[in-house]
């Protein structure tokens, strides 16, 4: 079988971050946009002598040499700083194509001279050329002196009005006091003048910004239409992840297998696998942008993370995907590493490939949408041995319940209704319901905690708490060892 020539195949795929086509050169000039584009952004070609449906034209019709020339001295004459694109002839199947290729530039922001760096500096989104902001010209700045945003001071904040608490914790619980000299050294706070101050990594570790949370949704079937269930997390970074892991543990089937006489749960998604895409979101995101925050949709068909920034640092998709890692924020990074949240540099998506499919899974679409990046993780139909337990139970439980509470009040019936519909429904299946999974595993990790610290960890209502220790205790469960100040709960053998 013939092989294709490398660029047809990138032809024939159609114009993306890197590649865009022409028929003929436009006398506009407009096509220097996409070369600035793709200077500031990951680098990219313009081929000029292809339609917009992807047919080889070619151009038989125009002096090459002579227009390679003339594509030079415009770039030099509206083009700022100096920008020498590499201009080339390709010859596919007897077609001759001009290609204008520029790589990553090392002199960011590239713009136009006429228009300068506020007006006329453009960066590749998707397969469209953007004018981008006065705040992204600032960040491209940066990113020529590899400086990264959360390395940078913030001198409005006074240090000693930061509670370090949960940073601290985290480090003694891994024996790594977090002395002053660390704060330095990992450039959590920066000296100037012989005053200390925090940096932006510092405050974004401790969700000091209004803009640094997690928005966890629950949908209906497979659209964005109606919530079944609504979070939004703020406070330290550390715990945004575990309450985001929590509530995605909470909506995901759990998979019984028996294997002799133990028996096994195991969710339908490998758990490390979502844990990894969830921290390169949180290490990754572009937190130079106050506008947007980080999204997990759980929907029928996948598991969605959505962060804000796109593939930093001029990394493109094949990069990330062959392993190759660019670092856009390099304090949280540090901390991460040193915490052993983070493993190795550029191993994230090739392990959460691996996990997916060691377990016999769909594997999960990684992409770069926007300035965006996405990670979908498909989820399996629910089947008999999952438990998602007495759901005809519930289902019927949660009827009767309201049709009963209608009847009684509407307000309180309802309530009262719904919640004696789906215990009822419960209490016809002994398998530990979904919902109470949770606690469980809390209880497991956890036996001495009081109902006030599981509803925290949980964010749940101390009520819901108390009320699926009451089921687990009389489906014998669990027991309570000990007094209830002093005491713990044991996990017995009859959990199903």
């Amino acid at each position: 079988m013939e092989n294709k020539h490398p660029l047809l195949l990138d032809i024939e795929k159609g114009e993306s971050k890197s590649l865009e086509f022409k028929v003929q050169l436009p006398t506009s000039k407009e096509w220097v946009k996409s070369i600035i584009s793709f200077a500031n952004s990951a680098g990219g070609k313009l081929v000029i002598g292809v339609s917009d449906n992807r047919t080889l034209i070619g151009l038989q019709h125009f002096d090459l040499f002579e227009l390679m020339d003339k594509i030079s001295s415009t770039m030099h004459e509206l083009v700022a700083p100096t920008l020498l694109p590499n201009i080339y002839i390709e010859n596919i199947n007897g077609v001759e194509l001009l290609v204008i290729e520029v790589q990553r530039g090392a002199l960011l922001p590239y713009y136009l001279k006429s228009k300068g760096k506020e007006l006329g500096c453009y960066q590749r989104i998707g397969a469209t050329n953007r004018l981008v902001s006065q705040a992204q010209v600032i960040e491209l700045e940066r990113q020529r002196n590899h400086i990264s945003f959360d390395s940078l001071i913030n001198y409005e904040v006074d240090l000693s009005t930061l509670d370090l608490t949960p940073l601290q914790q985290r480090f003694a619980a891994h024996g790594k006091p977090l002395t002053p000299e660390k704060l330095l050294s990992l450039k959590l706070v920066k000296n100037d003048n012989n005053m200390l101050y925090p940096t932006h990594g510092l405050l974004i570790l401790l969700g000091f910004y209004e803009h640094v949370e997690i928005k966890c949704s629950r949908f209906k079937g497979t659209t964005m239409s109606i919530f079944l269930d609504k979070k939004e997390y703020t406070g330290d970074l550390f715990q945004q992840i575990e309450n985001a892991e929590l509530f995605i543990k909470n909506h995901l089937h759990l998979r019984a297998e028996v294997l002799g006489l133990q028996r096994t749960d195991t969710f339908e998604i490998p758990f490390p696998a979502i844990r990894e895409a969830l921290l390169n979101a949180v290490m990754h995101r572009d937190y130079s942008n106050f506008g947007r925050d980080i999204k997990i949709g759980i929907y029928d068909d996948i598991v969605n993370i959505v962060s804000p920034g796109g593939l930093p640092n001029g990394l493109t998709m094949l990069d990330a995907l062959k392993g190759r890692s660019e670092i856009r924020n390099t304090v949280i990074a540090r901390v991460f590493k040193e915490l052993d949240l983070v493993e190795q540099w550029g191993s994230g998506i090739q392990r959460i490939k691996e996990y997916c499919t060691k377990a016999n899974i769909g594997l999960p679409v990684f992409s770069e949408s926007g300035d965006f990046t996405d990670w979908e993780f498909p989820r399996k139909i629910q089947s008999s041995n999952e438990v998602s337990v007495a759901s005809d139970g519930i289902n019927d439980g949660i009827n009767d319940g309201i049709n009963d509470g209608i009847n009684d009040g509407i307000n309180d019936g309802i309530n009262d209704g719904i919640n004696d519909g789906i215990n009822d429904g419960i209490n016809h299946s002994s398998v530990v319901p979904k919902n109470i999974q949770p606690l469980l595993t809390c209880i497991k990790h956890s036996p001495s905690l009081s109902t006030k610290v599981f509803a925290k960890q949980l964010n749940v209502g101390t009520a819901t708490v108390e009320r699926h220790i009451k089921w687990l205790k009389d489906h014998k469960v669990i027991k309570r060892i000990g007094s209830n100040k002093d005491g713990y709960w044991q996990v017995l053998n009859n959990e199903k």
